[in-house]
């Protein structure tokens, strides 16, 4: 009895079979671009998934082989992704907005054989096509007619089985952003894949159920979207899916289809929450918001707290698929004054179960948990990377820790709080100051849209941080009024010795501020004037 329990494989087409069985009938929506909405139930999807199965079994695709898509948030890409990795293949997910080179070197790192793409695209496939050796089949994922996905769907049934393969077989394959050199490949399993969805439903995590709404902003190319569809096939959830992040669309949809949780950076989060208040337009239904990528400001959880949204920052990665922390009110929430709650809401909170975190020193030595001693952020666990695609060695030490590369501090309580990168700590005169906290401090002033904080060479004091500020829109906000506000934020030695109003500032393909641009331009400003 007990041999036969422990025989039974996680697999992932398992979360859909239980969607369709258990809550066939909720809907999947797409709110497109152009105003349409196309509307399916998670049984529909099961169908159309094991069509796909079939179609890539018929196109000779094989277990192990990796499947490309390059495509946004929408039913048909869920579609291909089941489809994929029903079959036994292994879904590889691109980001649109990497840069050529970045786009050639995973496809072939990877040796995709197929490539599923939205028609937006179809100038970046025009121009890499021939760059891409490994791809034997290009397939558009919507619209119609020859060469598209609603074309191989039509010709097939739906009646075949899932590949039944091991649950430590690949089903995903994300690769890293590439900010510090080539992309790396992070492979996740049916097994950790499942246990990550598991863990992620949870009332202290994204507290799904089938009575919620769940609209992802977050790119489904984005570390699986979270992780967010296959949490949502366990609870029976409803989904709502768009391909565009336009705050109009956004908000329309949200109050259309009474989403009830969103998660996404939260460079989208401010444009929405600026069209919000310009148009009186805030999502009623809107009860639970994750926030990750980078440190929400807390200027922005207010925003959402003030209107009755519990605001919970997720800190994870690639490598951590990507759930490391959730954020979490404790026993007591009630009885805080707003100022205990804004500073609770601002961690990154705890892990779920089977992530363990740790904190080292330069010397690898524990660091205290007093919610003040910084250290390098730790993590092991099992949906954590242990080597990534095609590597020589393994990415963990000998027992099992990742680093990565986060500096964080501990608090009593265990809510872990990330104070910067590593690599984005500023060090003056010995003594390091978090861009990380500069930046959101100065997000909290009026007229600020955007902030980046940043190390500039200083002859005397090693490092002194300079601040580049975006203002919002019809702002006149001046340095000194920056200043003026910062020192009531942070302590004065922290005050940037320079700070540069600018258009815009750089960010990763995930939304991320991309620093070392910034660094590479405004670094030796105090230097040479």
């Amino acid at each position: 009895m007990i041999a036969s329990m422990q025989d039974h494989q996680l697999r992932v087409p398992q979360l859909l079979d239980h969607a369709a069985r258990y809550h066939g009938d909720r809907e999947i929506v797409t709110a497109w671009p152009d105003g349409s909405v196309t509307r399916i139930t998670w049984a529909t999807l099961a169908n159309d998934a094991r069509k796909m199965a079939q179609a890539f079994e018929r196109l000779g695709i094989k277990p192990g082989d990796r499947v490309a898509t390059l495509a946004m948030n929408h039913t048909p890409h869920l579609v291909a992704w089941f489809g994929a990795i029903g079959m036994g293949a292994i879904v590889h997910t691109l980001n649109p907005r990497l840069f050529d080179e970045q786009l050639i070197y995973t496809v072939n790192h990877a040796a995709d054989r197929v490539l599923l793409y939205d028609c937006a695209f179809q100038q970046q496939v025009d121009r890499l096509r021939d760059r891409w050796p490994t791809i034997e089949r290009f397939i558009r994922i919507d619209g119609d007619g020859p060469g598209s996905l609603l074309e191989l769907l039509n010709v097939e049934d739906g009646e075949c089985d899932w590949y039944g393969g091991d649950e430590r077989e690949p089903s995903m394959l994300c690769y890293t952003s590439g900010t510090t050199g080539a992309p790396k490949g992070v492979l996740y399993t049916h097994r950790s894949t499942v246990l990550h969805a598991m863990a992620g439903v949870a009332p202290s995590m994204f507290d799904l159920s089938a009575t919620s709404v769940v609209l992802p902003i977050v790119p489904l190319f984005h570390a699986a979207g979270w992780g967010l569809p296959f949490a949502a096939a366990i609870a029976g959830a409803k989904m709502v899916l768009c391909p565009t992040n336009e705050p109009t669309i956004l908000s329309q949809t949200m109050t259309r289809e009474h989403v009830t949780h969103s998660a996404g950076v939260p460079t989208v989060w401010l444009s929405l929450l600026a069209h919000a208040d310009a148009a009186n337009a805030f999502p009623r239904a809107l009860r639970h918001v994750s926030i990750g990528g980078s440190a929400a400001p807390a200027s922005m959880i207010a925003r959402f707290e003030a209107a009755g949204v519990r605001v919970a920052h997720i800190w994870g990665m690639t490598e951590t698929s990507p759930l490391g922390t959730m954020g979490q009110r404790p026993v007591g929430w009630a009885l805080m004054d707003e100022a205990q709650k804004l500073s609770v809401a601002s961690r990154q909170g705890k892990p779920p179960y089977g992530v363990e975190l740790a904190l080292v020193d330069d010397a690898g030595e524990p660091v205290t948990h007093d919610g003040v001693s910084p250290g390098r952020l730790r993590v092991r666990g099992p949906w954590v990377v242990h080597r990534y695609y095609a590597a020589d060695a393994d990415a963990v030490d000998d027992d099992g820790w990742f680093d990565t590369g986060d500096v964080a501090v501990m608090h009593p309580d265990g809510t872990m709080q990330i104070t910067d990168r590593a690599k984005d700590m500023i060090k003056s005169g010995g003594e390091w100051i978090s861009s990380v906290e500069l930046e959101n401090a100065a997000i909290g002033c009026a007229g600020v849209a955007e902030a980046a904080a940043i190390g500039a060479i200083h002859p005397k004091w090693g490092e002194r941080p300079i601040l580049l500020v975006v203002r919002r829109p019809g702002s006149t906000v001046t340095s000194d009024e920056l200043r003026l506000h910062l020192q009531n934020h942070v302590a004065k030695w922290w005050l940037p010795d320079e700070v540069i109003f600018v258009e815009e500032l750089p960010h990763t393909a995930t939304g991320k501020l991309l620093k070392s641009a910034l660094r590479d331009r405004y670094a030796k400003i105090l230097i040479d004037g």
